[in-house]
């Protein structure tokens, strides 16, 4: 990846942002208590932001250059260059960091807030992409980021093949139960409001390597996952991914574009996210908390 003055994608080294916005705001409150009838002075609230960003794409189309806006999602400002290359990846648009040329913020911060919501992503001349298969251009929801396909035939969208035999992921029962608390402690504004999802990457002695945050589960892994492109490397190669609410079947498919075969919830899976990490050979566990959890896949790779 090349490296513009004002860009965040460096070639698989590093990369150079404008601080981070603020994911969290205090707003007006009026707080009443159970005990009293009365509502009580009026106080303040710290509560997560929640605005909206469109993705762009610039890519080679017929010997030209085409730019196309393909996304509008709903997410907590911050991260936004790996949430648009992760969401590329959990489209199947890209495979890898050296597809995407640059990343960029387009236009002017809102007047109002001063936070940019327009991204553009520069895609390298060799990506062939089809803009008409990509129909994800209308509205996504922060709750639910399948609810902007146009057809359930883009949800059961051809996985990648795995290359060669799983990977040798095994983890013990103990250090996953310890998984949950490590998780809230390393949830920074999550303590602060209470209102944002988590995912993460973890080593098999429970270590977490990365964590990101969003009002949207997908989200959050798509800026997990785009943190992993940025630097050019793998998503979750030698990492189980760990999730602080329920595992749904988009959740599970994005995992299954990465290299991981082992998924952790804190909340419970769908009759979907269960088929699919059968299919996909996918350890899946969910209820996770520190006095057990549920395996319902593949337990081989649990040691008690």
């Amino acid at each position: 990846m090349n490296k513009r003055p004002a860009a965040a994608i460096a070639p698989a080294s590093s990369i150079a942002v404008a601080p981070e916005p603020a994911a969290s705001r205090r707003v007006a409150v009026t707080r009443q208590a159970a005990a009293s009838s009365k509502s009580a002075a009026d106080d303040t609230d710290l509560v997560t932001v929640e605005e909206p960003m469109e993705v762009r794409l610039s890519f080679l189309s017929g010997g030209m250059r085409r730019e196309q806006s393909i996304s509008v999602t709903m997410r907590t400002p911050g991260n936004d260059f790996e949430l648009a290359v992760g969401f590329l990846r959990g489209e199947g648009v890209i495979q890898g960091g050296r597809d995407v040329v640059d990343v960029e913020h387009c236009g002017p911060p809102s007047p109002d807030k001063g936070i940019h919501n327009v991204v553009k992503v520069e895609l390298a001349d060799h990506v062939e992409f089809d803009a008409e298969a990509l129909t994800r251009h209308v509205f996504t929801s922060s709750s639910c980021g399948v609810c902007g396909k146009a057809s359930l035939d883009a949800v059961a969208q051809q996985l990648p093949d795995r290359p060669g035999p799983p990977p040798a992921f095994t983890v013990d029962a103990a250090v996953l139960r310890n998984l949950p608390e490590r998780l809230r402690t390393m949830q920074t504004e999550f303590r602060r409001t209470g209102g944002l999802h988590a995912s993460a990457a973890f080593r098999p002695n429970g270590r977490i390597d990365r964590l990101r945050e969003d009002v949207g589960r997908h989200n959050a892994l798509d800026k997990l996952i785009g943190a992993y492109l940025i630097e050019d490397s793998e998503p979750l190669a030698e990492t189980g991914l760990l999730l602080s609410g329920r595992a749904s079947f988009e959740l599970v498919q994005k995992a299954a574009m990465t290299a991981t075969c082992f998924v952790a919830a804190v909340g419970p899976p769908s009759s979907l996210a269960v088929e699919l990490a059968q299919e996909r050979g996918f350890t899946l566990v969910g209820f996770l908390k520190d006095d057990g959890f549920n395996i319902y896949t593949h337990p081989e790779r649990i040691r008690n």
